[in-house]
């Protein structure tokens, strides 16, 4: 990896380097026995950034009589310290802390049962092989993974350890998206045939994006992975379905020096944090005014020389903001899909459209940063809806679901499916796999290559030996359809 300039992404330890370790070493520790009828598992959490905050959480507070974090690690030794300090607070057996490169010394020594990864995303297949390798289960961050060949890893390595792996798709959960997967399976539009999905990111959450080492894509595999994962996911699951090509569109416009300098600036900077022209700039983010912020990131900046706040308007900036891709699937259905990151709204339009009829459904969501006080992925009452038109009769309405927490509800009962809190079985298959987990990054993938290269990408070229996720039964091609009534 190239050298990177001062304040960029300065983590040695996310390179493989830190990471060395023989396959012999990885085996060494023998496959886990299942923890006895009431005692706690033991959680190893990999990274300790602001996304781990619901992981900690979930472990010290609501499944505290299930779970025990007895191991942290991190690139940062002082967020591995405040992590640590978490614990404390909340009155839980303070974890043992690591740096990134000490990872099988952390196996070794506390013996985790589950190993949390909520590291940059490039680095996410080197903690979840030796994880699965070691005898634990893993649950993993999306994305899963940032390209085909890190993608083949973990498949293999899942297959030959027999452990298991999730990751973690809150969104399936999210009340009103559980309702529009129950409306497709019931058959009400019939069998899908297209969907047409536009996602919108606003200029506060979008931007976001574009100031962190997600603006780089050999750390994030760009939008199309870090974020549209989740997108891709949703769809997938939804229609029961795995896609087959992809081709796509994509170009950066808006964050970049020439819309700076149309913006009224004299110019890109390095950081918001000592930017001459920040009492002009309405992107600035304060580091030094958010207490999270300041002691997650600004205190702790002289371990890894890392800059949560860099300009989102800098020329090195490697990932689009501007993105379309056309999906076909394996049940005939097509995919349109569209990405922008700078935005009046944030949320998302989707439209399917049935033998039967057509579903329209449209989600806002309220925009909150890591420690800003409010609810991550909320959602808008007044800007959510869903809608039916049947084949010449009335359209009508149904009430959207609602919960509260974050993402609209998802998280508690993502985490509920994560520490078997779940009452009964989920008639959804909401829990995502490795497969799910792929076939989600492998669209982003064939997209950046389609990017490039102008033509259509197979996902069966990128991985072998994938299989199909676990979905629900939905209608098919072979089911009559009714003939609909006279215009």
């Amino acid at each position: 990896m190239t050298k990177p300039r001062t304040g960029e992404i300065s983590r040695r330890e996310l390179t493989r380097a830190t990471l060395g370790a023989s396959a012999a070493t990885l085996l060494a520790d023998g496959v886990r026995a299942a923890p006895a009828a009431g005692q706690k598992r033991r959680y190893a959490l990999v990274g300790v950034g602001s996304r781990s905050q619901m992981f900690q959480d979930a472990i010290h507070k609501t499944y505290a009589a299930r779970a025990e974090l007895v191991a942290c690690l991190d690139v940062n030794a002082g967020r591995a310290k405040l992590a640590a300090d978490n614990a404390q607070r909340a009155g839980r057996p303070v974890p043992r802390t690591y740096a990134a490169a000490d990872f099988e010394r952390l196996m070794t020594e506390t013996r985790p049962d589950v190993v949390i990864v909520a590291t940059v995303d490039s680095t996410h297949d080197e903690y979840i092989t030796r994880a699965l390798a070691r005898g634990a289960d893993v649950i993993t961050e999306k994305p899963m993974t940032t390209d085909a060949d890190k993608c083949q890893r973990i498949l293999d390595a899942r297959r030959s350890s027999g452990r298991k792996c999730t990751v973690t798709f809150n969104y399936r959960y999210t009340p009103v998206r559980s309702q529009v997967k129950e409306l497709l399976m019931s058959g009400l539009i019939g069998d899908v045939l297209s969907v047409d999905l536009q996602w919108v990111l606003d200029t506060r959450h979008g931007a976001d994006y574009f100031r962190r080492w997600h603006s780089q894509k050999r750390f994030s595999g760009g939008l199309m992975v870090h974020k549209a994962t989740h997108h891709f996911d949703l769809v997938n699951w939804w229609l029961s379905a795995v896609p087959l090509s992809v081709r796509a569109w994509g170009k950066r416009e808006f964050y970049t020096p020439k819309m700076a300098r149309r913006l009224g600036l004299v110019s890109h900077h390095e950081r918001c944090h000592t930017c001459p022209e920040k009492a002009k700039c309405s992107f600035e983010l304060s580091l030094a005014s958010n207490p999270s912020f300041k002691a997650l990131y600004l205190d702790n900046e002289k371990h890894d020389g890392y800059f949560r706040d860099r300009c989102v308007f800098r020329p090195e900036i490697d990932i689009e903001d501007t993105m379309n891709v056309l999906v076909n699937y394996d049940t005939g259905a097509t995919l349109s899909y569209s990405l922008n990151a700078f935005c009046g709204w944030e949320g998302y339009v989707v439209t399917f459209n049935g033998t039967k009829g057509r579903l329209e459904h449209k989600v806002e969501e309220r925009v909150s940063l890591f420690g800003d006080g409010s609810v991550p992925g909320a959602i808008r009452g007044d800007g959510t809806y869903i809608r039916v038109y049947p084949l010449r009769q009335g359209a009508y309405k149904i009430e959207p679901r609602t919960g509260t927490g974050g993402h609209g509800g998802g998280d508690p009962l993502m985490l509920a499916d994560l520490f078997g809190a779940r009452v009964g079985n989920d008639k959804l298959l909401r829990a995502a796999d490795e497969r799910s987990g792929a076939y989600s990054i492998l669209i982003g993938v064939a997209a950046n290559r389609s990017f490039v290269s102008g033509e259509a990408v197979r996902i069966a070229d990128l991985v072998k030996n994938l299989g199909a996720p676990s979905y629900p039964p939905m209608p098919t091609r072979a089911a009559k359809v009714p003939m609909p009534p006279k215009a």
